[in-house]
């Protein structure tokens, strides 16, 4: 953070003048106020960073100039100046939000390390709204992209849900986008400030799931040589997005039916239940209600789930949508890899619109962000565009046909190249998107070092969107 600035607050002139001493010998701005009045005057004028404030003044005491900050100026960091009869006000004032407190008489040393630590408290702090301006934007309703009347109603329903604690359902095919609009309920909602936890059901054994979601005690099962807490009690405050909820067991079912009925669960080998505060939104590719005439699928926690349901087209059922998406990932991934790409030509978008896209609106942003990767002209044209089917060699061949068998060897040596290239970029992309482009996480499941795995990122230019 830039230079903190920082006001002493005391209504003795020789403390005041001692901290201003001693704190810019450190190189802090700092200013002073011989009262409580004075200090919230100043305040208004230029609000500080941390203010270090006396307990005991005339008029308006350090307890009130503390009420006070807390309630209009929040993000400021407040520190006590406490003699030895003050010290059990000064423990009542950190109740109340003050950082810490510094005892009379105090050295330099004290008063230096007190600040110091208040700066970091005050980075983390500012850290912190950042990453969550950050992620607003990254997951907010702007980014769910399309102008269809299907999109439309969307738009509306979230809107509208996001702001209470509804348990919803969304319901679409595989790459429909149904994790995008998770977060932005989430993020939009009043638990933003709290944990988004996404947990993929179908890529987790029954055991494993039961593991992750509730946590386990230490010795409850071979392999479990501590106690870890399950996903629902990290994401306490927040909000659990369980994608592919169709995927999971009768028997984690019940479990899940008691975390919305009753509010508590109880770990793997555990006794005792634990309270736990979250919001659930679940996702399904499926027919629940033909699950539950199967009986696979529990009736009462459908309709626990299906609270509010939310189903999300197919990229073929909003065809209308191809051009905004295309022109909007173009416009992301030009940014991102530095490139000046103005659009596509007549030609490529009527390619992009006639394809059917089985793995929608994911598959439609791999195929531009491949794209991008491999071209350096202003337009995209449609000899750019390769979509899934459409094999490399098509691409090359209609470039140049071999008039020798030394080129027609190098032709073939640039296909093997190509195709191992599109392996190993396939392969960390579908890792990094199983953990939500977590390095260190997606490095581990597939057994490779986290700087091997940066150096294949690098390669093919994938850039971290988000460390979680």
């Amino acid at each position: 953070m830039p230079n903190p600035r920082i006001l002493v607050v005391d209504d003795e002139m020789i403390v005041c003048e001692s901290c201003k001493r001693i704190l810019e010998e450190e190189e802090y701005e700092v200013d002073t106020a011989l009262s409580g009045k004075e200090a919230l005057e100043k305040m208004k004028e230029n609000p500080y960073d941390i203010v270090i404030t006396d307990l005991k003044m005339p008029e308006i005491d350090g307890m009130e100039v503390l009420r006070t900050f807390r309630r209009e100026y929040p993000d400021a960091i407040v520190i006590m100046i406490t003699g030895f009869s003050t010290v059990e006000t000064a423990v009542e004032a950190m109740k109340l939000g003050a950082f810490d407190y510094i005892p009379k008489p105090f050295t330099p040393d004290e008063v230096s390390i007190i600040v110091k630590k208040a700066i970091e408290k005050k980075s983390l702090l500012l850290e912190n709204i950042y990453l969550r301006q950050e992620l607003q934007e990254k997951y907010g309703f702007h980014n769910i992209v399309g102008k269809s009347k299907k999109m439309q109603e969307i738009y509306r329903v979230v809107a509208k849900v996001a702001g209470t604690d509804s348990t919803v359902l969304i319901y679409g095919q595989s790459g429909t986008g149904k994790e995008l609009v998770a977060r932005a309920i989430h993020f939009n909602s009043p638990r933003r400030e709290r944990q988004f936890v996404p947990v993929d059901c179908a890529v987790l054994s029954e055991n494993l799931l039961e593991s992750e979601l509730f946590g386990h005690v230490r010795g409850s099962f071979t392999g479990a040589v501590t106690t870890k807490p399950g996903l629902f009690e990290v994401a306490d405050g927040g909000t659990v997005f369980l994608d592919e909820v169709g995927n999971i067991s009768l028997a984690i079912q019940a479990k899940l039916l008691r975390v919305l009925q009753e509010r508590e669960f109880t770990p793997v080998g555990g006794t005792k239940a634990k309270k736990v505060d979250i919001r659930l939104i679940a996702a399904t590719n499926k027919d629940l209600e033909k699950m539950i005439r199967e009986e696979t699928f529990r009736e009462d926690l459908y309709y626990r789930l299906n609270i509010v349901p939310i189903y999300l087209p197919s990229l073929k059922e909003r065809q209308e949508d191809i051009p905004l998406l295309a022109v909007h990932f173009l416009k992301k991934y030009a940014e991102e890899m530095g490139k000046t790409i103005k659009g596509f030509t007549p030609e490529a978008m009527e390619k992009l619109m006639k394809y059917p896209w089985p793995g929608n609106v994911r598959e439609l942003e791999n195929v531009i962000e491949r794209t991008v990767v491999m071209i350096d002209e202003e337009m995209v044209r449609v000899d750019h565009l390769i979509l899934p089917g459409q094999k490399e060699k098509e691409v090359l061949i209609e470039k140049h046909i071999p008039m020798t068998s030394e080129e027609l060897k190098d032709i073939k040596k640039q296909l093997r190249e190509k195709a191992v290239e599109e392996v190993e970029r396939a392969f960390l992309l579908s890792a990094l998107e199983r953990h939500d482009w977590n390095v260190t996480r997606a490095a581990e499941e597939v057994g490779m070092l986290r700087p091997n795995f940066q150096a294949l990122m690098r390669k093919y230019n994938l850039r971290v969107r988000e460390e979680s």
